[in-house]
C-alpha cells in the first residue's frame, strides 16, 4: 500500500477527530506522533501506548508525558487496500487511547478495538 507520511498523518488526524466524545479529553494530555516503524523488539506493532494509565493514579514528577506512538510502515505493509489502512489508523488510535484510559487488552477486543 502507498501512502506518503503527509497522507499518514492526515489519516491519524482523522482518526483523532473521529474519537468518541466520551473518550476525547483524554486526548487533550496524550501526545500522538507517527512514526516510521517500531523499534526493533517491538516490530511490527502499530501503535504504543506510553505513560501512566488515568486509572492507576498520577505520574510522578519528573516523568514523561503519556504519548501514543502510531507506526506507519508496519500498516501500510499490512493492509491492501486504502480502506483497510483508514479502518487500521482508527483502531490502533482507539486502541492505544483506551491503555490511557487504562482499558485491557480484553475490554478493548471487547469495543472493537482489539
Amino acid at each position: 500500500m502507498q501512502v506518503d507520511r503527509h497522507e499518514f498523518e492526515r489519516l491519524v488526524g482523522d482518526a483523532i477527530d473521529e474519537v468518541p466524545d466520551e473518550f476525547a479529553a483524554a486526548l487533550e494530555e496524550v501526545a500522538v506522533v507517527v512514526e516510521d516503524r517500531a523499534p526493533p523488539h517491538l516490530y511490527p506493532l502499530y501503535g504504543l501506548y506510553q505513560g501512566i494509565p488515568l486509572t492507576e493514579g498520577y505520574a510522578i514528577a519528573g516523568a514523561l508525558p503519556p504519548h501514543i506512538s502510531i507506526y506507519m510502515y508496519p500498516m501500510l505493509q499490512h493492509c491492501r487496500t486504502a480502506a483497510e489502512v483508514v479502518e487500521q489508523v482508527r483502531i490502533t488510535v482507539l486502541h492505544e487511547l483506551g491503555h490511557h484510559l487504562g482499558f485491557d487488552e480484553e475490554r478493548l477486543h471487547d469495543l472493537g478495538y482489539g
